[in-house]
């Protein structure tokens, strides 16, 4: 007896904890930062930590009041029906759930390259095919409605990332509008906004609802995430804002008390720790500027909690920083192998990410050039 085939699936690579590195290395953690993750430097929301702390003597209990007041919570911030807003375990149990809806065996979907993998594996989950439209890296990974309908050909459901990871380019309304208007009815556009919180931009639920001029639509949905901004990454909390036509179909697809009573309570403190999400965004403007600003190496406007640097050999480079201490994403698994991910950290943390890269560069520089001063590691 084996599984089914799952040869075309490919695995998701999750960046590396500092324990584990640690262990390989026979060093002490203490040694080392993280930035690989996009993790919230913060960590968790102090309301929800209180609050995780004061539901532990429940969790005998199924979340069924948590998990409805948490989603009419979320739905009052988006100004939506409750039946609209799908709590999920995190957002790779929206992706699924979305595609749970719409999904027949076969049909395709259309996702960005470079791109998150879990949207072509949740595909595959489910029977369904993947398509790919490029962000060309030519053109700073530009984000525009014809960027993807040069690749578009009738797909079930189109996947946009705004804030894209691990670029950081964002693609405005008006094109997302456009890309909806040009695409069949048959055809759902999903906006991940992971990192929306970081953004200038308002958030593509605008779309649905139809807000400030732009008409309410029923083929667009949005996708949101606690773990970044509110910092519940462990909790595994996410939600998808469908349209009002999509809500009874939440009930047939998705799995029984789909957020736990733990993350419901986080998620409740959490969203309305706004202090919390205010110092975190300041704190990541603040980090991405100063990488922008003093990084030795070509650094890519971002408007997630992270930068995208061109540092020649990403392996090399990321590994090298691990040895230094510093643990950055290698973005060879997202087709990047001349790039690494940075995520903003503390002042100290980014200050250190950054002097470590710059003095890694040069000693690289230095070993193609014997003649060159090679940096203090």
């Amino acid at each position: 007896m084996q599984p089914r085939d799952l040869s075309d699936h490919v695995a998701y690579e999750a960046g590396r904890g500092i324990e584990e590195v640690a262990r390989e290395l026979g060093r002490d953690p203490s040694e080392f930062i993280k930035l690989a993750s996009n993790e919230n430097p913060h960590g968790p929301s102090p309301a929800a930590t209180v609050a995780i702390r004061e539901t532990a003597s429940n969790v005998s209990s199924y979340p069924k009041a948590a998990h409805a007041d948490l989603t009419t919570a979320i739905a009052s911030r988006w100004n939506v029906a409750d039946e609209q807003v799908w709590l999920a375990n995190g957002g790779d149990g929206a992706i699924d759930y979305l595609h749970r809806a719409t999904l027949e065996p076969g049909d395709d979907i259309l996702v960005p390259r470079p791109g998150f993998a879990y949207y072509g594996m949740s595909s595959r989950f489910h029977h369904g095919d993947v398509r790919e439209y490029e962000l060309s890296r030519a053109d700073d990974f530009r984000q525009d409605a014809d960027v993807v309908l040069e690749a578009y050909d009738g797909e079930r459901v189109i996947w946009l990332t705004s804030p894209h990871n691990p670029t950081g380019s964002t693609m405005p309304l008006a094109e997302i509008e456009r890309l909806a208007d040009e695409t069949d009815e048959e055809t759902l556009i999903v906006v991940d906004e992971a990192y929306g919180e970081f953004a200038d931009r308002e958030s593509a639920t605008a779309l649905i609802e139809g807000w400030d001029d732009f008409d309410a639509r029923d083929d667009v949905a949005v996708l949101r995430t606690f773990s970044k901004a509110y910092g519940l990454a462990g909790i595994r909390l996410g939600y998808a804002v469908v349209p009002d036509e999509w809500a009874d179909a939440y009930t047939r697809v998705n799995t029984p008390f789909a957020a736990s009573e733990l993350a419901c309570r986080a998620g409740l403190a959490a969203i309305e720790d706004e202090e919390h999400v205010v110092r975190t965004v300041e704190t990541t403007r603040e980090s991405r500027a100063y990488m922008q600003d003093t990084i030795d190496a070509h650094v890519w406007e971002s408007e997630g909690n992270f930068v995208l640097v061109d540092v020649g050999d990403a392996s090399a480079v990321a590994t090298e920083m691990q040895e230094r201490g510093v643990i950055v994403r290698d973005c060879s698994s997202f087709g990047l192998p001349g790039c690494i991910r940075i995520t903003c950290g503390t002042e100290d943390e980014t200050e250190r990410a950054v002097d470590t890269l710059n003095d890694v560069l040069a000693d690289i520089d230095a070993a193609d050039d014997p003649d060159a001063e090679v940096a203090d590691p």
